[in-house]
């Protein structure tokens, strides 16, 4: 698929049906949802996009920004002509809420997990998390993902899931991102959460919202932020799961996507 400005976006394309656009997270790709497209694919049309500067998709030039991404996620939509349920963690969050506030006729219904809608009262990445990327970024993208990675998931969980960390690792390092990409891509980020999501009205569009307390990332306190933006949005809590929740808990974040899917046929 090509973006509006000849950028090549990838992307996963597996199932048939309800069309599912799933959005991952800062310098992750569509990897990061392997626990969720052969179960969603039972279900739909699974597209899972790798945001350019990730995956297979091309690296720009930076500057990036949130609404070039969600503009990037709605020529993969495209595909699937007509409305699209849209799912995104973290920074896919962010652009699934920019794509659906600038246009909600794409949007079927809107899945936000671990994200926020930014702006002012949200709460900012934690500082101890911000000096760990910075002290990690001069590492080879092996060691910069093995220094930092266990801050996305709850204390502890990847050493009780060695292996489940492992596999995930080697997942991600198939097509690393480059610090300069990440770099643009965290810029694009810090522009959101300081100015906050655009201006819209989604409010006929069913909106379910999932987030881990024990987020090191995205604070769980942006929980109650999002449905001061979006109070008609469905919230599951998931004690004790951290930023990486739909992996950590996969089979309850399926079976809400499920749910979720259902709801708005």
């Amino acid at each position: 698929m090509t973006a509006d400005d000849g950028t090549r976006i990838a992307y996963v394309d597996e199932g048939a049906g309800e069309p599912i656009l799933l959005l991952p997270g800062l310098g992750y790709a569509s990897w990061s949802w392997t626990r969720q497209v052969g179960s969603l694919s039972r279900h739909g049309r699974v597209l899972a996009v790798d945001n350019r500067g990730t995956g297979r998709s091309e690296t720009p030039e930076g500057p990036y920004t949130i609404d070039q991404m969600a503009l990037d996620a709605l020529a993969v939509a495209s595909v699937a002509s007509g409305p699209v349920h849209v799912v995104g963690a973290s920074m896919g969050g962010y652009i699934a809420l920019t794509l659906a506030l600038r246009n909600p006729a794409a949007v079927k219904s809107l899945t936000l997990i671990a994200s926020t809608s930014g702006g002012p009262g949200s709460t900012p990445v934690p500082e101890s998390t911000l000096r760990a990327w910075a002290a990690a970024g001069v590492m080879a993208p092996e060691d910069y993902a093995r220094a930092t990675m266990p801050l996305s998931f709850a204390p502890g969980w990847t050493a009780e899931h060695p292996a489940e960390f492992e596999e995930l690792l080697q997942l991600r390092l198939r097509h690393p991102t480059s610090s300069r990409a990440w770099t643009a891509q965290f810029a694009a980020c810090a522009d959101y959460l300081e100015i906050g999501a655009p201006p819209g009205d989604i409010d006929d569009i069913p909106t379910l919202v999932i987030h881990g307390t024990a987020d090191r990332v995205v604070p769980y306190d942006n929980m109650s932020h999002v449905a001061s933006r979006l109070p008609r949005a469905k919230q599951i809590t998931l004690r004790g799961a951290g930023h990486l929740c739909w992996i950590e808990r996969d089979a309850s974040v399926n079976q809400a996507l499920v749910d979720q899917i259902a709801l708005a046929v």
